[in-house]
């Protein structure tokens, strides 16, 4: 295991600026702070074409061992660019090997800034809930992005239109299809006939703030925060 991540010193390929990076660190579901081991003697790559699989790093807990999927590091130049920082693997915790606590702790959101960061919100917050495994869905939804995980299958909408009924009824069909539970995470919200509609077939509804929190929008919603997976 690595020791904890500091900041690095990055330099744009493409208009050369110097940058000071320091990785953002996740909660493991046992409470410690991980963040991927940054390696300084690679340079940073410009973003390319997106590919899901690529936007997310494996990183193992220091403290409780846990394998765990994680953002991959990127950072935006002045200039445009979006930088990839290499990653050497490993993970990194501030606190020593302990047991994990029987409570989950509060969770960590992300600054939603694009789509992207929606639907990295939404994975944290499954990942939190204690889902795992969480992945891109086979089927792609009407809108927005779909996840996946064992026993749930998540849609994430990150435009500005309120979810209709349309979008929820799908949802919830696709995830009968696969015998798993839905939740549905909206930037926007819902329309009054997708709420209703959500709440007699037992969908939990979500508004991701700004601040990538997930707020509850229905009572499915507040069981699950409590609850849990």
């Amino acid at each position: 295991m690595g020791a904890m991540s500091e900041s690095v010193s990055v330099r744009c390929p493409a208009c050369r600026r110097e940058h000071v990076y320091e990785p953002p660190s996740y909660p493991c579901l046992c409470g410690a702070p991980i963040a991927p081991v940054l390696d300084e003697h690679r340079t940073a790559t410009a973003a390319g074409h997106r590919v899901w699989d690529e936007d997310w790093v494996t990183v193992r807990c220091d403290a409780c061992g846990r394998p765990g999927q994680w953002p991959y590091p990127e950072l935006g130049c002045a200039c445009g660019t979006m930088l990839r920082i290499p990653v050497a693997g490993g993970a990194t915790a501030a606190s020593p090997r302990t047991a994990a606590p029987t409570r989950r702790r509060v969770f960590q959101p992300v600054t939603i800034r694009t789509a992207r960061d929606a639907v990295t919100a939404a994975a944290l917050y499954l990942r939190w809930l204690g889902y795992r495994d969480i992945r891109r869905a086979d089927q792609r939804p009407p809108s927005g992005i779909g996840l996946a995980a064992r026993g749930v299958l998540a849609q994430v909408d990150p435009t500005v239109r309120p979810a209709a009924l349309r979008d929820v009824e799908c949802l919830w069909l696709t995830a009968m299809t696969e015998s798993a539970s839905c939740v549905y995470f909206s930037l926007a919200g819902f329309s009054p006939d997708a709420r209703t509609r959500a709440d007699a077939l037992g969908v939990p509804l979500f508004v991701l703030d700004l601040t990538g929190t997930p707020q509850a929008v229905n009572s499915h919603a507040d069981e699950l925060d409590a609850a849990g997976a």
